[in-house]
């Protein structure tokens, strides 16, 4: 498979639909040494005159030294067909397996960074800020704090400039 670069502008899908329920895989490092995992939660909109996409993740995922130590990540977007892969890599740990083997996944090189070779769509990302979630932010008190993080640590946020857009050729 290959990919084409193109302007972010041609972009035409639903963020809600496309995030929230296909879902998307960040994966950050270099082509030698990277992670990847699933993510459900994230934004795409401008900020400081940027496109930028801003997503979450908790600092005791495997994934996170690798986003948090390169000034670049991606997401990458996967069909249906893939619902496995992307389930795999959102409950299984990169610590523990290899989640290209298991999943039959291949890493690709973009703009340098890594990005999923049989993703429809590949967003390049260079890190702008980045801030820690915790409960003290919270505005509301309906529940939220105990419904998503419990005993886990809560998510380090990145907002980040979408540098390159790629779709499946």
């Amino acid at each position: 498979m290959s990919f084409k670069k193109i302007e972010i502008t041609e972009l035409k899908f639903n963020p809600f639909t496309k995030i929230g329920k296909e879902w998307m895989l960040l994966t950050g490092g270099t082509i030698d040494s990277f992670n990847t995992m699933t993510a459900s939660w994230g934004q795409l909109g401008v900020l400081w005159n940027k496109n930028v996409l801003t997503c979450y993740i908790r600092p005791n995922r495997f994934t996170y030294d690798f986003v948090e130590n390169n000034e670049l990540f991606t997401a990458s977007f996967l069909g249906e067909e893939f619902r496995k892969a992307l389930s795999f890599c959102g409950s299984h740990s990169g610590r523990d397996c290899d989640k290209m083997t298991e999943t039959g996944l291949s890493p690709t090189e973009l703009d340098n960074a890594v990005g999923i070779e049989q993703a429809e769509l590949v967003l390049v990302c260079r890190k702008l800020y980045s801030y820690d979630m915790c409960e003290s932010g919270f505005l509301t008190n309906d529940g939220l704090p105990a419904q998503f993080f419990g005993k886990d640590p809560y998510h380090r946020a990145y907002i980040a400039e979408i540098v390159g857009v790629y779709v499946k050729e």
